[in-house]
């Protein structure tokens, strides 16, 4: 994301709540120029807790429920971080996310809803599964319910939420034909807060699905196999899960900030104690108008927060926040009916399932339909040229400039040195002084993501991989890094990231930081020049013999999964489990591939081309078994639908011989901090492949070496 302003002022969202998903998309329609925007989150999605009750019954699939957020923060213009908050410093205007660099703030809002989590319940940490938040549950219900045989499940806690559940677990466990038994335990006296005509029907739904109410029951403990109540009764139950009340995130209460029971005290401009923090949704506590936790306040006060993040941002006016004294209730009842409630009137039937579901989809599908980003308008007057120049340029490895370019510019530099050999394909030199063999090898990459310390990590990974691949030892790196404008105060605050993380994964890998250089530009891009030690001559392209094995130690399909997340069609968990990929390093992968014949790794010119590269430089051709080689989640499915990396077409070139069609085209697919692909002897390959997967690689075998020089051909 390049921005088209500097950026001044750093807005961070702590949690992907409905108020927050809300202001992010309305931020996307109309964005406040010169603020970063930063979405904290622990995972890709943010689950929408309206529709769960319909999850629960089978009514909507998994998917149904969630926001992604990496796509609603491409289409904001935010950087997304993936992690799970664990303290706001007020003080220093920080926020913290472990195993990451502190992250700073100008204005910080947050919205990370409730938990259903029972800390002070014996048993229920170990064998229950709270209701919140709703990622995990909805998980472990959905292998729960898809199971075999009789069925038994306990609800803690009969307030509204408690009865959707318990409603919906029966109705989807009958829809099953599994025998079945639901209890819903309750301490007090269930759905104290209806009238009695809705209370009485919703009672009736409950003994029309054989759910056992047990009220004035207090729980003694949670066991393996059920619940333990106060005065002996034992409840069998093989699923226990909690909906009893709302508790804050423990973490909150360590942040210095004013409290009502936990929850962060907001006035009417939703501004916590520390002015420059905010809060919505159910974290929060109106102090000027105190209500009940309910998905209604949080999706109302989305305008008047984006109204008071500009005001602090920007100095515009500031809005108050007035919630409606009473609010209508819409309660699933299990099968495709459900309750309306308001003022204590109640109606019930299909007509009001159905009016439901049409405000949940109405809702959700503020968040499906986000615009795609547009290319140039090509009707104007210019020059004669390829039109694909005029495709928005990917990042990563797939910004490349193609391998006949960049040979051809190389190919006539004098070579004075005697004690500087050039290691063409390698990406790298070989400098000999006396009895020291090094080499020296320089990568940089465009931004793939906004996090800088994401992309510093990816970077830094991606720098190694040709010190891993021809067998050195790490030793010492310089950094080159490019920022976007941005105020004095953004480039310290991004530059500490960026170095706090580069000098992490450097020290992993037995390297040291010893300096470098920056500058501002377009974009951010990050790239490393790196030194290693070698004990033995260079693990080189020129090494492969007919009969030997290829291992890849990763799963290939960064460069179509970071071109879908640029234009907003891949979806969140792929773009996570892409990055994840990218993240890891593979220094162990290489000590394990130490005695190879040939190694490189896969980058910028596709596992097609840079093993054309091991066969050109060898002498030999190779065989691959497409059907063996590991793809990332996503990456087959957006291949099929026409995603390709800018720098497709160039590597489709290198390697004519290869027919393209559909399980062939992400061979040519560019690779960000790809897998090491190594040339092995084949009676070692699958020991060497156990001992990969053993070190956490997704290793594979997939292909062999054969005499027929320069032929790459596919099986």
């Amino acid at each position: 994301m390049t921005p088209e302003y500097p950026l001044t002022r750093d807005l961070v969202f702590v949690g992907g709540g409905h108020t927050h998903a809300l202001v992010l998309r309305m931020w996307g329609m109309s964005p406040l120029h010169g603020a970063r925007l930063t979405v904290i989150n622990p995972g890709p999605t943010a689950p929408y807790s309206g529709m769960l009750p319909g999850f629960v019954a089978g009514h909507y699939d998994r998917d149904a429920l969630d926001i992604d957020l990496v796509k609603l923060a491409r289409f904001a213009g935010a950087r997304v971080i993936l992690g799970t908050v664990d303290r706001i410093d007020p003080v220093a205007k920080t926020v913290h996310v472990p195993g990451r660099p502190p992250i700073g703030y100008d204005i910080c809002s947050v919205d990370v809803g409730i938990t259903s989590e029972m800390p002070a319940l014996p048993g229920f940490a170990d064998h229950g599964t709270p209701a919140k938040p709703l990622g995990t549950f909805a998980t472990r219900w959905a292998a729960y319910r898809d199971g075999n045989g009789p069925a038994s499940v306990a609800v803690i806690g009969a307030g509204v939420a408690g009865v959707e559940l318990a409603l919906a677990m029966a109705f989807a466990l009958k829809t099953r034909r599994r025998p079945a038994q639901v209890h819903l335990v309750e301490a007090a006296t269930a759905l104290s807060v209806l009238g009695a005509k809705p209370r009485a029907r919703l009672l009736q739904a409950m003994a029309e699905l054989n759910v056992t109410l047990h009220e004035n029951a207090r729980i003694d403990r949670v066991t393996a196999t059920g619940l333990e109540l106060a005065g002996g009764q034992v409840i069998e139950a093989g699923f226990v899960t909690g909906a009893a009340g709302t508790r804050p995130h423990g973490w909150i209460a360590g942040c210095g900030l004013d409290l009502q029971d936990g929850f962060i005290k907001v006035n009417a401009r939703l501004q916590s104690s520390a002015p420059d923090v905010f809060a919505t949704g159910d974290c929060a506590h109106m102090t000027h108008a105190p209500r009940p936790k309910a998905g209604v306040f949080a999706v109302r006060q989305a305008p008047v927060l984006l109204a008071n993040l500009r005001a602090a941002l920007a100095g515009t006016d500031w809005q108050d926040y007035q919630p409606q004294a009473d609010y209508l209730k819409l309660i699933s009842m299990g099968d495709k009916t459900a309750l309306a409630e308001k003022q204590g009137l109640p109606l019930s039937g299909a007509l009001m399932w159905r009016w439901k579901d049409w405000i949940d989809q109405r809702f959700m599908q503020k968040f499906r339909d986000l615009p795609v980003m547009k290319g140039p308008d090509l009707t104007k007057l210019r020059a004669k040229g390829d039109e694909a120049l005029h495709k928005p340029l990917c990042t990563g490895c797939g910004s490349k400039v193609g391998r006949g370019a960049l040979a051809a510019a190389v190919a006539d530099l004098p070579r004075p040195r005697p004690d500087v050999t050039p290691l063409p394909g390698d990406d790298a030199a070989l400098l000999v002084m006396g009895d020291t063999r090094q080499v020296l090898t320089t990568d940089h990459l465009s931004a793939v993501t906004a996090d800088p310390a994401l992309m510093a990590r990816i970077a830094a990974v991606h720098a190694l991989g040709d010190v891993w691949a021809m067998g050195a030892a790490p030793q010492a790196a310089l950094a080159q890094i490019v920022l976007p404008r941005m105020s004095a105060d953004l480039q310290q605050r991004t530059l500490s990231e960026i170095m706090a993380v580069a000098g992490e994964v450097m020290a992993d890998a037995g390297a040291q930081i010893v300096g470098g250089h920056t500058t501002m530009g377009a974009g951010m891009t990050i790239g490393f020049s790196i030194t290693g030690l070698l004990e033995r001559d260079p693990i080189t392209l020129a090494g492969a013999r007919p009969g030997d094995a290829l291992i890849l130690t990763k799963p290939i399909g960064t460069g179509v999964v970071l071109a879908a997340e640029m234009a907003g069609q891949a979806r969140g968990a792929d773009v996570a489990a892409c990055f994840a990929n990218m993240s890891l390093a593979q220094g162990n992968a290489a000590r394990i591939l130490s005695q190879a014949h040939a190694m490189t790794d896969v980058t910028g010119f596709g596992l097609a081309g840079h093993l054309q590269g091991i066969c050109a430089a060898s002498g030999v051709g190779a065989e691959i078994a497409v059907d063996a080689i590991p793809v990332l989640p996503g990456a087959r499915a957006l291949s099929d639908s026409g995603v390709a990396s800018s720098l497709y077409p160039d590597n489709r070139a290198l390697v004519p011989g290869v027919i393209e069609e559909a399980r062939t085209r992400l061979l040519f697919d560019p690779q960000t901090c790809g897998g090491l692909l190594a040339v092995v002897d084949a009676g070692q390959a699958a020991i060497l492949k156990d001992k990969l997967k053993i070190a956490g690689y997704d290793a594979a075998i997939i292909g062999k070496i054969t005499p027929d020089v320069g032929q790459v051909s596919i099986v």
